[in-house]
């Protein structure tokens, strides 16, 4: 029987027992029909279920009704019945449910259980059944229902309607019965007027039915649909443009070319007004649909009326909102994208639609122009190399308004440009807008330096002569300036055009980015002149090498691989690989010297260079070069001492070449996977040298890393083969040996070596694993990420192995001849894990630690292939770490019971809840280390699991507050989503359109489910701890009558900066550059403060102004201003002040006893002031004590500029006049007797 099947009937087998009366009669009649089947002695299959229904509703034939129960088990049996027995039973079927198919039934459930029913039976006919009366007729009756008013009974008739409709029958393209839905469909439609209900019943199935519509009523169809927005119902409308737009999915097989003509301009007759977004956006996608779909009838006759249209559509970008503007571009952007033949690329109608697009960099479109730049973007995509000279004037204006000092959108240009020169080439872009750097190609007085970064990532399939003949020669000249200028003492402009002149080097990566001109471009003269560069240079290295390696890689990869749309063919690619092999053996040469000469550091694009060399020459040269590196090497290591501590520091490394054994040690490592046998077996000797240098750490890391790239070639290869026959013997014995004299810097390498080996051990190789797995259980405690994430991969790999079985040598571990047979075990994995439990009775708190991160992670991996009894000793042995004394056991056994909370089946966890909770409590009020945090987390997920009341149960009675806090946690959480408070967050809508028309896919890296387990929380109570920790609350926003806050609803002003020139032309260009969103006031306010924090100079010495004084002076400055605005404000006063009242419902008057801190949400506060309580009048709001503001804030003394010292001067007034009203901070007895005690 299928799985979803059998699911779904012991779900039903379950509600034997429930409280619901109807749930209880499904399950009561599935256990009589099953009870049926087993006294038959049939199988417990679908057809026997059927069988056994179908007998027991004929039978009731004569009653009043079908019961409820059978009527759902059948809709349940159906889908899983084969469609031979449906066919075979299709009349007695249908004779059987047409009894229950009362249109009138207020019995929703049965309605819905016969329509599954008459749907499943339905889907299993052949094209000849549907020409039976009684299926149309049944047909007929599911249409009916489609229209019901009852909701539920009317959404699964349309389900089952548009199912039906959209599966026809093999070998049928269009379904036998949809004429008969099309004939529904137009009748509903004709009658609209009188019966709006029922038509937008009809419209909603046909926008959700995928289907072809009869050539014959297509037409009708449509002509139906455009006249249902005539009816002025703004609902309807819309339903019926997007109904029209599923329908145009099918026009292009339905209607020739006039009726799709006169069809699409019935809809752009009835275009809604802008402000109706809802309408709008549904016409606009009716637009884009309809157009592509006239493209595949008409090419040419789609592209006449382009221009028109976007003429029509762009003002919408201009007018509408925000929704309105993104559909209008998706628009435009799709009729660009689908409706442009490539004949039309230089036609008249095309200048058209340019210069109509243009229209958009008006000024009118400012808040649009983001999405003009993307779709003229889109254009210049489109056109290629067709955009020159039709788009030039529009480059020069796109680049005009970038240059300007105030523009916003330079990111938006930015993009507009690089599709130009994407577009036309560089060549042709830079004849448009040239850059000017020099006086000998200046061709006008404005320099666009700008340009070089804008181009260096666009420039791609570019003839490569351009570079050599045009940028190679400015660069030079820019070099020779930069140089002069140096003679001359201009440091500044030499360090500008030296970088112009390494900008426009760094272009040859996108000259380099597959060139048709390889053969004829790539001359031995500019060879030679790269290699000089590349030695002379070092500023130039990174931008040659990373030309070179996109070169070599890109040619490589299309010589070996065919790949459509390729700017050049897979034999030019090898040509030219071969073309470009000639120059490796001296480019290596030029690397390995640059490499060994340059800071150890950043040489690794250096590395990357050698290695795309090393794809493209000869296996005979690599060979012959390796054993040159190989000779030198071993000179190095005759004469190498160990670096320093000095020498290791990333400041020294900055500045200096690693030492020479370590480069060449590089150089051969690099060079291992393209050797043959021999050069292989001289690595790996090599190799275990290195191994061995225990005194440098560097050196022994390399070691490592070689035999890992020996390890981890193609099974078949020699290096391959070679690391195999020297497992048992060499490998395996120096791995086990040298784990004492194992640098810290090389477990990483020697981690990922054992992980690589575990992957192929043999039978007899078994006792690596032992013998290994102690000290990859110490390497998921390394500091370094990478290493723990190695350890933790080579544990899941060495259990694989395990679990793969065989046999276990123990002796060659132990090395004792003596042992008995009882030290051969067989592998398993439950084997696995008692062999990793032995570091539980370790010494040291790190190796225990360690010890159950590692069964943490293997138990998360691995429960499934472990018995119960075997997971339940496990969890008792690691639960009782959890109340160890030392908290870095305890914060390992912690996340182990985290783990088994999650994972762990229920029938294990809550026998053992009452072990499990009270370890978990002793930590439950601790602060440090995130200990509270955690446990709190784990109780909530075995909360979730098991239920709250099962861990209260579990929990002991001096934590019930713990459980209570949940308790209220979780009702708290559950009440905030069910009003809907839960926090979404959206994006930008300009974003989102950008996103849409470019088709981009984000990508969204998560950890692995372990780490989610460990470090994540998802839990409820993570808010809670942190109000408590913070005990306050946010500010919010004042209310609008919107419900919005005020912050949210803002909108930004605008301001315009006038000059002395005259008033502003808002026809000009430029007038955007002159609007500004910043308050100018707030920008001089922010100049003013940060003039007046700079030293002024008086008589020769800095003077700093003091920040106490000037607030007092501003302060002075702003009361006559207050004095003025306050007779204005009479009314807020009476609500406000302290002599304020107001009158009560029976008109008494109440006069304002506010204290400190009051507020009213209905008005504002004029001044802190006025709502202090009497009996604090007395104070100084901010807490500070008179004479305060005397003192010294830097020195410790009472020297104060500007005022009389130690004396501070007091306000005189009967309250201060008092005996002891005022005593200096710190100074009272009272004060002195606190420092005492404190003291």
């Amino acid at each position: 029987m299928d799985s979803g099947l059998e699911q779904q009937l012991q779900r039903l087998r379950d509600q034997i027992n429930s409280k619901a009366a109807h749930q209880q009669q499904h399950a009561a009649m599935l256990l009589a029909v099953e009870e049926t089947i087993k006294e038959q002695k049939a199988a417990m299959e679908p057809g026997s279920y059927f069988a056994a229904l179908l007998t027991l509703m004929e039978q009731q034939t004569g009653s009043n009704g079908l019961s409820n129960a059978a009527l759902f088990l059948l809709s349940t049996i159906l889908p899983y019945v084969s469609h031979t027995m449906l066919r075979a039973k299709f009349t007695t079927m249908m004779a059987v449910l047409s009894q229950s198919l009362d249109l009138s039934s207020a019995d929703v459930a049965l309605l819905k259980s016969v329509i599954s029913c008459l749907e499943a039976t339905l889907l299993a006919q052949d094209a000849s059944s549907w020409k039976q009366p009684i299926a149309q007729a049944t047909f007929k009756s599911l249409l009916q229902l489609s229209t019901d008013s009852k909701p539920k009974v009317r959404k699964r008739a349309q389900e089952a309607v548009s199912n039906l409709l959209s599966r026809p029958p093999p070998p049928t393209v269009i379904h036998p019965a949809a004429s008969i839905a099309s004939r529904f469909v137009l009748d509903v439609l004709s009658n609209a007027k009188a019966d709006t209900q029922a038509a937008m019943h009809t419209l909603q199935l046909i926008k959700q039915t995928e289907m072809l519509w009869p050539a014959d009523d297509f037409g009708d169809l449509c002509a139906s649909l455009m006249q249902i927005p005539r009816l002025n119902t703004p609902f309807v409308a819309i339903l019926a443009f997007q109904a029209l737009e599923r329908v145009f999915s099918s026009a292009g097989e339905a209607l020739d070319e006039d009726q799709f003509r006169d069809l699409l301009i019935s809809v752009i007759d009835l275009k809604p007004n802008v402000n109706d977004s809802a309408a709008s956006e549904a016409w606009l996608k009716i637009i884009e649909k309809g157009y592509i779909a006239y493209a595949s009838v008409s090419a040419d006759g789609c592209f006449q009326s382009l221009p028109d249209l976007i003429d029509l559509v762009l003002p919408d970008i201009e007018l509408g909102k925000q929704s309105t503007r993104d559909a209008a571009t998706r628009c435009i952007w799709a009729l660009i994208r689908h409706c442009v033949p490539d004949s039309k690329l230089g036609s008249e109608d095309m200048q058209r639609i340019i210069a109509i697009l243009t229209t958009g960099l008006s000024y009118r479109f400012r808040e649009s122009w983001t999405l003009v730049f993307l779709l003229i973007a889109a254009l210049f995509q489109r056109l290629g190399k067709f955009a020159h000279p039709s788009m030039d004037e529009l480059i020069k204006e796109v680049a005009s308004m970038r240059m300007e000092p105030e523009f916003q959108f330079k990111d938006e240009a930015d993009a507009v440009l690089g599709a130009a020169v994407r577009a036309v080439g560089p060549q042709t872009f830079l004849e448009i807008l040239p850059l000017n750097l020099d006086g000998e190609s200046r061709q006008g007085d404005v320099g666009r330096a700008w340009l070089l970064p804008l181009m260096k990532s666009h420039i791609r399939n570019t003839p490569l002569r351009f570079f050599i003949s045009d940028m190679l020669p400015l660069a030079d000249r820019l070099s020779r300036q930069s140089q002069q200028f140096v003679s001359q003492g201009r440091d500044i402009e030499a360090k500008v055009f030296n970088a112009l002149s390494q900008q426009t080097w760094a272009l040859l990566t996108g000259f380099c980015n597959v060139p048709a001109d390889i053969i004829e471009s790539f001359t031995p003269e500019f060879a030679e002149r790269l290699a000089t560069e590349l030695m002379e240079v070092p500023e130039l290295r990174p931008a040659i090498c990373g030309a070179l390696q996109t070169l070599l890689t890109a040619v490589h990869s299309l010589a070996h691989k065919e790949i459509e749309d390729s700017p050049i063919t897979q034999q030019q690619a090898l040509a030219a690989e071969q073309h470009l092999a000639r120059f490796a053996p001296d480019y290596l040469s030029q690397l390995f010297n640059v490499f060994a000469q340059s800071p150890g550091a950043g040489r690794g694009y250096l590395m990357d260079t050698i290695t795309a060399f090393l794809a493209v020459i000869s296996p005979s040269e690599i060979n012959a070069t390796f054993v040159k590196v190989c000779t030198m090497l071993d000179q190095a290591l005759k004469t190498h001492k160990p670096p320093t501590a000095a020498e290791l520091t990333e400041r020294y490394l900055e500045a200096h070449p690693p030492p020479t054994a370590h480069t060449m040690t590089d150089l051969v490592i690099v060079m291992a996977p393209y050797l043959d046998a021999e050069r292989t077996q001289m690595l790996m000797r090599a190799a275990f040298v290195l191994a061995n240098q225990s005194e440098d750490a560097m050196l022994q890391k390399r070691g490592y890393k070689a035999l890992s790239r020996l390890a981890e070639q193609p099974e078949n290869s020699p290096a391959r083969q070679i690391i195999e026959s020297a497992m048992a013997e060499q490998l395996i014995p120096m791995l086990t040996e040298s784990a004492e004299s194992v640098a810290a810097g090389s477990r990483r390498d020697r981690l990922a070596l054992t992980s690589l080996l575990a992957r192929n051990l043999t039978d007899d190789q078994l006792h690596f694993i032992p013998a290994m797995l102690s000290e990859v259980i110490i390497g998921t405690k390394e500091s370094n990420e990478r290493a723990r994430n190695i350890a933790f991969e080579t544990l899941l790999v060495m259990g694989r192995r395990m679990s793969q079985g065989g046999t276990i040598n123990m002796v060659a571990i132990t090395d004792d001849a003596n042992a008995d047979m009882a030290a051969e075990q067989s592998a398993s994995m439950e084997e696995f894990f008692k062999i990793a439990a032995a570091g539980l009775a370790a010494q040291t708190p790190h190796m225990i630690s360690a010890t159950i991160a590692a069964i943490s992670r293997m138990l998360f991996e691995f429960h499934e292939q472990l018995n119960n009894q075997f997971i339940v000793e496990l969890m008792k042995t690691i639960l009782m770490f959890v109340v160890h004394n030392n908290r870095e056991i305890a914060k390992a056994s912690l996340g182990f019971v985290k783990v088994i909370a999650v994972v762990l089946p229920k029938e294990i966890l809550l026998p053992h809840l009452s072990e499990i909770v009270p370890s978990i409590c002793k930590w439950s009020h601790e602060y440090k280390n995130q200990m509270r945090l955690k446990c709190r987390h784990i109780l909530d997920r075995l909360a979730r699991r098991l239920g709250m009341d099962a861990v209260a149960e579990a929990t002991p009675e001096e934590h019930s507050k713990l459980i209570a806090n949940m308790r209220k946690c979780q009702q708290r959480s559950q009440r905030a989503k069910e009003n809907g408070n839960a926090q979404r967050r959206s994006e930008d809508d300009a974003a989102k359109t950008v996103a849409a028309a470019s088709a981009a896919t984000g990508k969204k890296t998560f950890g692995s489910a372990y780490e989610d387990i460990i470090y994540g929380s998802e839990s409820e109570f993570d808010e809670s701890d942190e109000e408590e920790r913070r005990g306050s609350k946010k500010p919010k926003g004042k209310k609008t009558k919107g419900g919005n806050t005020e912050e949210a609803t803002a909108k930004p002003n605008a301001w315009i900066k006038e000059d002395a020139e005259g008033p502003l032309d808002f026809l000009d260009r430029s007038a955007f550059t002159h609007f500004s969103t910043i308050d100018p006031s707030s920008a001089a306010t922010a100049k003013a403060r940060r003039m007046r924090s700079q030293p002024k100079m008086r008589d020769g010495k800095l003077v700093f102004d003091d920040e106490e004084e000037e607030a007092r002076k501003t302060q002075a400055a702003a009361e006559p201003a207050k004095n003025e605005n306050a007779g204005e404000d009479y009314y807020v006063q009476s609500l406000t002040s302290k002599d304020g009242f107001y009158r009560t419902a029976n008109q008494k008057i109440k006069f304002h006893k506010r204290k400190a801190g009051d507020s009213d949400d209905e008005m504002d506060i004029a001044s802190d002031s006025e709502t202090k309580s009497p009996a604090k009048k007395g104070k100084d709001n901010s807490g500070t004590a008179y004479g305060r503001e005397f003192r010294s804030k830097k020195a410790a003394g009472d020297v104060k500029r500007g005022n009389i010292d130690p004396y501070a001067y007091i306000p005189l007034n009967p309250k201060t006049m008092k005996k002891g009203a005022i005593a200096i901070k710190n100074n009272s007895k009272k004060d002195k007797r606190v420092r005492r005690v404190k003291g």
